[in-house]
């Protein structure tokens, strides 16, 4: 029985301590915010096999465009792209004609390139926002270097993709246990919006979902058809 209680004692003794080291909360700013595209390159797209390629097409111009939606600052940049890596996608590109683009010439965690940290640093901005390929190197070095660094730092986990379901989760995993937060796209959204009567709020961010998150938009559009069709059919009336 003492050694019991003992084994007892010392795992409520390492949960204390766990708990007690774990990061706190903290709310996503639209003020405070930037989004970071990170070697979302064509080339390396090819590599990302732990989604669905049509899907994750989508989640990465989608992970891209919650800079127009929040208006933030925006900075870019790829790895080795004269290499195999490849460019950004032109979809991408045409969204921010204007936004920093660092082409590192060799540096695979990007924060070793100088003209990518000033970058960052310009933005003025302690939360960052970030998706890369692949996971394990590209979005994992990058985002445990920030972490060193004293930045806050949101992973998007739909928009980061790497060769195999067990990299991905290892790699989430070891950013998690860095004090990463590990979000969603719709997490992401919805914590830069706060509250669907703000600016961004449904009259933007619905259309914006109904085309980068359908699963949602179309919520809106049943709600939409219900109220303009107005008719109950048999048996949906006790659904409620």
């Amino acid at each position: 029985m003492k050694f019991l209680s003992a084994c007892v004692f010392a795992v409520l003794g390492l949960a204390t301590a766990v708990s007690g080291n774990a990061v706190p909360w903290e709310r996503l700013n639209k003020n405070d915010s930037m989004l970071l595209i990170l070697d979302l390159q064509v080339g390396l797209y090819q590599l990302v096999r732990d989604f669905d390629a049509t899907l994750y097409r989508n989640n990465l111009i989608a992970h891209a465009a919650v800079g127009k939606l929040f208006d933030l600052p925006v900075v870019m940049t790829t790895s080795a792209q004269q290499g195999p890596n490849g460019p950004l996608p032109k979809e991408i590109l045409e969204m921010y004609p204007d936004a920093p683009l660092i082409k590192r010439q060799g540096e695979v965690d990007a924060w070793d390139n100088a003209d990518f940290r000033a970058a960052i640093q310009a933005t003025g901005k302690k939360q960052i926002i970030v998706a890369g390929i692949v996971t394990d190197v590209c979005t994992t070095f990058l985002a445990l270097s920030l972490r060193a660094e004293g930045y806050s730092v949101w992973a998007n986990i739909e928009a980061s993709g790497t060769t195999t379901p067990l990299i991905r989760d290892v790699s989430n995993d070891r950013m998690q246990t860095a004090g990463v937060q590990m979000v969603s796209l719709f997490s992401i959204v919805c914590d830069l919006m706060r509250d669907w009567r703000n600016t961004p709020g449904a009259a933007t961010v619905l259309p914006w979902l109904d085309q980068y998150m359908p699963v949602y938009g179309y919520v809106a559009r049943a709600h939409l058809a219900a109220i303009e069709n107005g008719t109950v059919i048999p048996g949906e009336a006790g659904l409620n």
